[in-house]
């Protein structure tokens, strides 16, 4: 898959990055995610920028903080008070809140924990199997911090860290505190990433080749430390790791994440610095071409069509779509409704789209199946949507081979939790 491969020539040039605050984000959950919560703001307040503004109901010691300096335009719950959005507009003069570090400061590895908990920077955690915020009593058996994207136009992470190394260095210490296990952060093969002296054996490098899928922490813990119902393993981005290191030291959250805005829809590709839930519309609208598009957070392999930055997303991608009249004629949407799933065939871009990592072709079998019992004897455990989006572009699956996935977790974390 060279066409994947990671990096462009405007990063390894040196690429001019600029901070885009936009004016409106959002926190905002999917309905699935079935995100119950208290609001500990009203509508119309005035927030600092990282000052706790929702509260988990099923975990109280997990909240979420504002992402910008601002007012709260507006606070949008689902049945059973799950979050559906909150938003909000953006204020400077609002001004910044500050945490007390004292005791995360001092080492203990259960204040550590509660201020990340009560900071904002727990979700930026995810724990495998299924592929969710860790409990806030979860203990991993490994920790992957992801110094590596390989995705298409995806930033490198290289220069989100560009002169982090110091912030970089305390968030690893800090992980290292979180598990019992080792902190693997895994990087490009170029030099060393910044910030590892010191941290002991039990923090070490693990050096990927820059083609995609290999930059997926799917693949890298499946091929090291595969998850497991009673064996969970997270990823967190490397750039959130400096983000908690940089909390430590200062007290205060990070106002903003390194994000690549790019696609067929847009005249240039862009990096900007924006706060997390920024408006895809506002990052991209004075460099989008004329004619109808989409707007997807994530890449153009894994992305979902969105209003916001997702959590875990770190790509703005803008997808040109032809103009057409979706109404079907009643008797080609019966043909297209009654119609077979699309054969899955084996072939060796298949085999590449799972890394060489995982066995291809008997693991999709299982998946499109249902086999929970051999795909989990297969892997899969360590697996979410995005490591199968490069299976679902290569293979044209319907349905596609992520949905299909995210369906058998759901039902084993069902059967899992009865």
């Amino acid at each position: 898959m060279d066409f994947l491969a990671s990096g462009s020539k405007e990063e390894k040039a040196g690429p001019t990055i600029e901070t885009e605050i936009t004016d409106q984000c959002a926190l905002f959950a999917q309905p699935d995610d079935d995100f119950r919560v208290e609001v500990l703001v009203a509508r119309g307040a005035r927030v600092a920028q990282g000052m706790p503004v929702l509260r988990s109901r099923r975990h109280p010691e997990l909240t979420l903080v504002a992402p910008v300096a601002g007012e709260v335009a507006a606070i949008d719950l689902g049945p059973g008070r799950r979050l559906s959005r909150v938003l909000f507009f953006h204020v400077p003069e609002a001004g910044r809140h500050q945490h007390d570090v004292a005791a995360a400061g001092g080492g203990d590895a259960a204040a550590v924990r509660a201020l990340l908990l009560s900071a904002g920077l727990w979700p930026s955690f995810r724990s495998r199997p299924f592929g969710r915020i860790p409990a806030p009593g979860e203990t991993p058996a490994a920790i992957f911090v992801m110094a590596l994207d390989t995705r298409p136009d995806a930033p490198s992470p290289r220069l989100a860290l560009d002169g982090r190394e110091e912030d970089l260095a305390t968030g690893l210490w800090a992980l290292a505190g979180l598990t019992e296990g080792p902190v693997v952060v895994c990087q490009d093969q170029g030099p060393d990433i910044g910030g590892m002296a010191g941290l002991g054996v039990r923090c070490h490098i693990r050096k990927v080749a820059p083609v995609h899928p290999h930059g997926l922490a799917g693949f890298q813990l499946a091929a090291c430390h595969p998850a497991g119902p009673e064996r969970t393993v997270w990823d967190i981005h490397a750039e959130d790791v400096a983000g908690i290191g940089a909390l430590l030291r200062t007290g205060l959250v990070p106002e903003t994440r390194l994000v690549s805005v790019a696609g067929s829809a847009l005249r240039e590709r862009r990096l900007v610095r924006c706060q997390p839930g920024a408006d895809l519309r506002a990052l991209s609208y004075d460099i989008a071409r004329p004619g109808p598009h989409r707007l997807l957070s994530g890449s153009m392999l894994d992305g979902v069509e969105s209003r916001w930055l997702g959590r875990w997303h770190r790509q703005v991608t803008g997808i040109a779509e032809a103009s057409r009249d979706d109404r079907l004629h009643w008797f080609s949407a019966a043909l297209h409704r009654a119609r077979r799933p699309l054969p899955i065939i084996p072939t060796a871009a298949l085999d590449q789209a799972f890394g060489g990592v995982l066995p291809a072709a008997p693991l999709v079998r299982a998946i499109a199946s249902n086999d929970a019992e051999t795909a989990t004897r297969l892997g899969a455990l360590s697996l979410t949507e995005e490591d199968m989006a490069l299976a679902d572009y290569v293979t044209g699956a319907s349905p596609r081979l992520s949905a299909m996935l995210r369906g058998m977790l759901d039902r084993i974390a069902a059967e899992e939790a009865a």
